[in-house]
């Protein structure tokens, strides 16, 4: 955990708790959320409403538009959490380049059956049937690069343990 973090990405697959756990864990931080599917342009969900899988070219622009917002963040000294997918760890160098130093990375982690039933109780673009393709792509960060906390536990207990972790 650097210093100072001003941003704590959130990541995991759809499903894994980014918005709930890392929207409550800004609340109880006093920070402010950034939440990453609100960045993706109009083709990529009607992609994923379609049950089609994301390319790494569809995440281009979204992860552009996601890099804006952390320069934005950074330069006015904001602190922040994001929750973003980052499946890859390229996506995640891209977000953090330049601000290592200035960023903390929890993993959200949950066994498939889990999420599963997860994405089948709730309303989003990303359908149930497309989280084999997240897993597929999901490239789990080493110990080096982030914390992982499972996320079976309830998203309050799960906040405490981020906090307890990253000492914020």
């Amino acid at each position: 955990m650097p210093e100072q973090a001003v941003i704590i990405l959130v990541m995991g697959v759809s499903g894994s708790g980014k918005s709930t756990v890392g929207g409550l864990l800004a609340e109880r931080l006093g920070w402010h959320f950034i939440e990453g599917d609100r960045f993706h342009p109009r083709e990529n969900i009607e992609k994923m409403r379609r049950g089609q899988p994301l390319t790494d070219e569809d995440r281009a622009p979204w992860l552009e538009a996601l890099r804006e917002a952390i320069e934005r963040t950074i330069v006015g000294r904001t602190n922040a959490v994001l929750a973003c997918s980052a499946l890859k760890r390229a996506y995640r160098e891209r977000l953090t380049r330049g601000h290592e130093g200035e960023f903390a990375v929890v993993h959200l982690h949950a066994d498939a059956a889990t999420i599963r039933a997860r994405m089948e109780r709730r309303e989003h673009s990303m359908k149930p049937a497309m989280l084999d393709s997240q897993l597929a792509t999901l490239e789990p960060p080493g110990p080096d690069e982030a914390i992982t906390v499972d996320v079976t536990q309830p998203p309050e207990e799960a906040v405490a343990e981020i906090r307890r972790r990253l000492g914020v």
